[in-house]
């Protein structure tokens, strides 16, 4: 399963467990409804916006990872 995919499954997980229907979601989130129908079926093209709007309605946060991600923040902290 590639990142995108789970994507979508969490998208879906967090969105049965919040009680929401994809049309209910859409409408909080403020995006149409085939945008949450399209992420939960694994749609790769999607504008971060858009994302962003979607985990804010689900109270998701990003995280960023990387091997060297303690020097980034370390540098970017100071």
């Amino acid at each position: 399963m590639n990142n995108f995919q789970n994507i979508s499954a969490m998208l879906r997980f967090h969105r049965r467990k919040a009680g929401l229907s994809q049309h209910e979601l859409a409408k909080l989130a403020g995006v149409g409804k085939t945008v949450v129908f399209d992420l939960e079926k694994g749609k790769e093209t999607v504008k971060l916006d858009t994302l962003k709007k979607i985990f804010l309605a689900l109270n998701i946060t990003m995280k960023f990872d990387s091997p060297i991600m303690q020097d980034y923040e370390r540098e970017t902290h100071k």
